[in-house]
């Protein structure tokens, strides 16, 4: 579809102005969505597929074949990027062509329909516009836009679908670990590989995080908040997170980051940090990094500061990581990462310059 036009279609009982401000009030992360929805349906075709019936339609269950191929061979994808309320009252989204563009690789690996960047833009623009007044202004807050795509068609056959269907939810949010921003305390998972070569790590899809569940639970049972998966091919390399990419700072200026292999997945806050980091002077570098080299660099001062970003969590400093009996603690510095940390919701919130052209208005 070149020109699109959304259908509106209004919640008949959307949430009363009092609702609203007390889910605002304290917005958490997740826990309650707006009014509405985005929907978009995809159907195969002998021009190679087209997508259709574009609309902003009251938020509520989905309807759905027992048989629809999502719930037996997994073919979904989904993307995660913010709406922010600047002073003047105005609503901007950060990169959002970087996020349209992850979304289509994703799509390619799962054999799934590519979605036009404009109508990945549109969609985003158009769910903000109908819920407008779910964006908090607060410190840290923001609105989470979810975008998925997933096969809709009722077929038990093992090939990709040939219905899809795509839709946008949004949820108010504050910071992701809640309260006040501390540092987190990591478990090592040695049992469990969140990717392998060959496979989906590069892609944001549901399974990479259902893979990954069992050993945050295994993490939490020991008190952390996030688990860290290896590369035990590579000397025991580190990856990332169950959600996040982690970086490294330097007592010399570098700022070091694993490099992305196919089984990591390319953030967005982490292409981004890696560019304010030129920005900052430091010595950016993508390479392979072990738990060894983290290790032996915190009781040298070598390593002053580890971190972890993404798009919900922002930049959050790392404390401790445990790895079965072994306890790294945090080098004890945030001044890095609290610089990269202000810096980047400086420009996400309209308070610091945005020098890379990294916003895009919404409302």
């Amino acid at each position: 579809m070149s020109e699109t036009t959304f259908r509106r279609i209004e919640h008949p009982s959307p949430r009363t102005d009092a609702e609203r401000e007390q889910i605002l009030a304290a917005p958490g992360f997740g826990q309650d969505f707006t009014d509405h929805m985005v929907s978009i349906d995809w159907t195969n075709d002998e021009q190679g597929g087209s997508w259709h019936d574009a609309r902003v339609e009251p938020y509520g269950p989905i309807q759905l074949s027992p048989a629809a191929a999502v719930l037996h061979y997994a073919q979904e994808i989904f993307e995660g990027l913010k709406a922010y309320r600047h002073a003047d009252g105005s609503i901007w989204t950060f990169r959002p062509e970087a996020n349209a563009a992850r979304l289509n690789r994703s799509a390619a690996r799962l054999a799934l329909p590519q979605l036009p960047e404009e109508l990945f833009l549109e969609s985003i623009r158009e769910l903000v516009s109908a819920d407008a007044a779910w964006v908090p202004g607060g410190d840290g807050e923001a609105l989470y836009l979810r975008p998925f795509m997933y096969a809709s068609e009722a077929f038990l056959g093992v090939r990709s679908a040939n219905e899809v269907a795509y839709k946008v939810i949004a949820s108010p949010a504050g910071n992701y670990f809640g309260g006040e921003l501390k540092p987190v305390t990591i478990w090592v998972s040695r049992d469990y590989a969140r990717a392998a070569a060959g496979g989906t790590g590069a892609a944001k899809c549901g399974g990479n995080y259902a893979g990954s569940l069992v050993a945050q639970q295994e993490a939490a049972a020991h008190g952390a908040n996030q688990v860290l998966f290896l590369d035990p091919t590579h000397e025991n390399s580190v990856e990332e997170l169950g959600g996040m990419n982690v970086f490294f700072v330097f007592a010399d200026g570098r700022l070091v980051t694993p490099e992305l292999t196919g089984t990591i997945l390319e953030g967005v806050t982490r292409s981004s940090i890696l560019q304010l980091g030129r920005d900052m002077g430091l010595q950016v570098e993508e390479r392979r990094i072990t738990v060894d080299e983290w290790a032996a660099g915190v009781a040298s001062g070598e390593i002053t500061e580890v971190f972890a970003c993404g798009t919900a969590a922002v930049v959050t400093p790392i404390g401790r990581l445990l790895d079965g009996d072994e306890v790294i603690e945090s080098p004890g510095g945030t001044d890095v990462t609290l610089k990269i940390r202000e810096t980047l919701l400086g420009i996400q919130t309209g308070t610091a310059d945005d020098i890379h052209g990294w916003m895009h208005r919404l409302v």
